[in-house]
């Protein structure tokens, strides 16, 4: 069951389980594990379109929609957008699926630009896709 009308955009990057140890003094998950898990996320699909190594350069956007429970699954999904001449702009979505139920719901979003790497930890072109982008 999904309580949001609208479905995840792009392909599942991420999953994984809040815990205790991730919440803050009110209980509920803190923003900067949420967003970590997306710069995660971010990291593995850009690195995946540009064939190497990439660092996040900038956060574009992000959107704190809803709260994360302990125990709830949070399931990130990410899409790349844009590529530059040495970036990656990707959209990622961070989904809980609640607690020992089949609700799932959008609570995080946002706008990640990686930049490729070299071995030098230089910028370097991102190689074309024979994909669309």
């Amino acid at each position: 069951m999904i309580e949001d009308e609208e479905q995840p955009r792009g392909e599942l990057t991420v999953r994984v389980q809040a815990m205790p140890s991730d919440r803050n003094a009110a209980g509920d998950i803190f923003g900067g594990w949420v967003m970590s898990q997306m710069d995660l996320a971010a990291g593995i699909r850009g690195a995946e379109r540009a064939g190497g190594r990439v660092a996040t350069v900038a956060v574009e956007t992000l959107v704190f929609r809803r709260p994360v429970k302990v125990g709830d699954t949070l399931c990130v999904y990410s899409v790349v957008e844009k590529v530059g001449r040495t970036s990656v702009r990707l959209k990622v979505e961070a989904w809980a699926r609640r607690y020992l139920t089949t609700a799932r719901v959008k609570v995080t979003e946002g706008v990640f630009v990686m930049v490729a790497l070299d071995d030098e930890g230089n910028p370097t072109p991102v190689p074309p896709s024979s994909e669309p982008v």
